[in-house]
């Protein structure tokens, strides 16, 4: 991936070049019905089409799975993509080239020094393929791999090597600066380099797409490090990158589960003993990038760890990455292997059925959590509960909204005896439940729809930020359900002036409002095109009337306690009445 940032006006200008259900139809064949286009949708298995397409607003929706979103975030989940990804896809449908900024004073990388270094990496595992197959070195390292059970096939699916026991075998082929960007050599003080893999089994690193960003390898004597990946680089970054994916992905693009295990060689034997749904973390911690990607594919992910104290206390790592994940419809669980096994000797020794009836039944997150959590605590007494408590919360606190956090403060107060937790709420979002006065939700009836009028063809028309910009808006007198979104949706429009609901959006990709919009920018509200402008003056008009008639009756009661500044916004407002 080439560097620098990728400009927000290019971005604008390639949502509005590209026609979503021209995009959408080039994947999925649409069938126009009425005013949309519809199929059956390409996220969830279904018999009638519930997939719909907006041409107007350039939006999709599944009313079967709720997914929604515009022309990015479809190719993103289509595609299995990161954002970056998808935009390169989306510039190539449209056939554009991705420009880049230059960030802290270096210049943005050419593309094709990019395409250059993915060549070379391709190259250089060919090479390596070669020398384990045909060059007289190779035949230990071949030996090494019949030796652990791994056939020619597997050994052919996951592209496995050899690098020469000696110091020039790439400098003698490549050009060193190229190799040394690559991370394939290491430089010296006196400017001479030298090769970094050698004498070792190879295991090319794939990206999602089958092109190798990198390399591991494997030490076939006592040296050490007995594993050695490559550095961080242009192309490879290991905190956001698993070993076995693409293998992964090519067997089953639609995996039920992923196991994510330790090693490269625990990927290979589990692949060898039928289990393809492995993957592994490259010499580093499970990250919030890891899951993030793993999520796109799968929403079971199972984590597989040696049963020693160092794979228990990997675990207890992991869980912790795992909580700030665990969304709605996903689910992690924890599979600790007996001790002195990792997943490479366990099912060579057991076998496929065990081994998979051990993945059945492994461990799930909140059975693990509470179960480490309350490990050497008598529950049988208030200061054990207590100190549950005390250990607990601040896990739980991290945890998204969702039904997941609600059963697990729940089992929490359960376990503890406690009526509440104290723990803070989400901040209520103006879509979300009022948790409110009778009273106060009767008052805020009618608001609520002048709100959601005005918010959500505010969004859909952004064009109709000159009716707002025409009112002299006191915008602190604003108070009513919905009032900090109307604040903000102006602010991002009068910010960025985008060109349309999609273009505005994409502006709210990744923040804590984009549900909330996204909904209100998808609402029918089945008004024609003449009607929009009109309905929306009207929203605005009374949501501005009921916020000026709160701000006169707080000032008329507070009387001679009036400050001046008060007293003079108290006056305009009786003058316009």
């Amino acid at each position: 991936m080439s560097g620098g940032r990728i400009p927000r006006e290019f971005i604008d200008d390639l949502l509005t070049r590209i026609d979503i259900v021209d995009l959408i139809d080039s994947y999925v064949p649409l069938k126009k019905v009425g005013t949309n286009h519809s199929a059956r949708c390409p996220f969830h298995t279904e018999k009638s089409p519930s997939f719909s397409v907006n041409r107007a607003k350039q939006f999709y929706h599944c009313f079967g799975c709720g997914v929604s979103g515009n022309a990015i975030s479809f190719v993103m989940e289509f595609n299995h993509l990161d954002f970056v990804e998808a935009i390169e896809d989306l510039a190539s449908f449209a056939g554009v080239d991705v420009p880049r900024e230059s960030t802290n004073n270096q210049p943005a990388q050419n593309k094709d020094t990019v395409s250059n270094l993915y060549l070379l990496m391709e190259q250089v595992a060919a090479l390596y393929i070669q020398q384990l197959r045909a060059s007289k070195d190779g035949k230990i390292a071949v030996d090494y791999l019949k030796n652990r059970g791994v056939t020619g096939d597997i050994a052919s699916q996951f592209m496995l090597g050899y690098a020469p026991n000696a110091w020039n075998t790439l400098t003698e082929r490549f050009a060193a600066n190229t190799l040394i960007d690559a991370g394939l050599l290491v430089a010296r003080d006196d400017g001479s380099a030298y090769d970094r893999f050698r004498h070792r089994i190879m295991f090319p690193i794939r990206d999602k797409r089958g092109r190798v960003i990198g390399f591991g390898g494997r030490v076939l004597d006592d040296s050490l490090p007995k594993y050695l990946n490559s550095p961080e680089t242009t192309l490879f970054h290991k905190g956001k990158e698993v070993y076995g994916l693409y293998e992964l992905l090519q067997t089953n693009p639609k995996p039920q589960r992923i196991l994510i295990v330790e090693g490269y060689m625990d990927v290979i034997a589990l692949a060898q003993a039928g289990i393809n749904y492995a993957v592994a973390t490259l010499g580093t911690a499970t990250s919030q990038a890891h899951l993030d990607l793993l999520f796109r594919f799968s929403a079971e992910l199972i984590f597989c760890f040696d049963g020693d104290k160092a794979g228990r206390e990997a675990a207890w790592r992991a869980m912790e990455v795992a909580f700030t994940s665990m969304k709605d419809g996903r689910q992690i669980r924890i599979m600790l292997l007996p001790n002195s096994h990792d997943p490479d000797s366990l099912v060579r020794e057991e076998g496929l059925l065990e081994f998979t009836e051990r993945v059945n039944t492994a461990q799930p997150l909140s059975a693990y959590f509470f179960e480490h959590i309350s490990a050497n605590l008598n529950l049988s007494e208030m200061e054990g509960r207590a100190q549950l408590v005390a250990k607990a919360k601040p896990y739980l606190e991290k945890l998204p909204e969702s039904a997941f956090k609600e059963m697990m403060l729940i089992h929490l107060k359960e376990a503890s005896g406690l009526a509440t937790l104290d723990i803070p709420e989400k901040a209520v979002t103006f879509n979300s439940e009022q948790h409110d006065s009778p009273q106060n939700k009767a008052r805020n009836v009618g608001r609520l729809s002048s709100a959601r009028t005005a918010i959500a063809l505010l969004l859909q028309n952004p064009q109709l930020i000159t009716l707002i910009e025409q009112k002299d808006i006191n915008w602190d007198e604003l108070e009513f359900s919905g009032a900090e979104l109307l604040k903000a949706v102006v602010k991002t429009i009068t910010d960025y002036h985008p060109s349309s609901a999609t273009v505005l959006m994409e502006l709210y990709r990744d923040n804590a409002q984009e549900n909330t919009v996204k909904k209100l920018i998808m609402l029918d509200l089945k008004l024609p095109e003449d009607k929009v402008e009109i309905t929306f003056r009207d929203a605005l008009d009374r949501l501005l009337g009921h916020a000026r008639s709160n701000t006169l009756e707080k000032l008329l009661n507070k009387g001679a306690a009036l400050l001046p500044h008060e007293k003079e916004t108290l006056l305009k407002l009786l003058a316009q009445k």
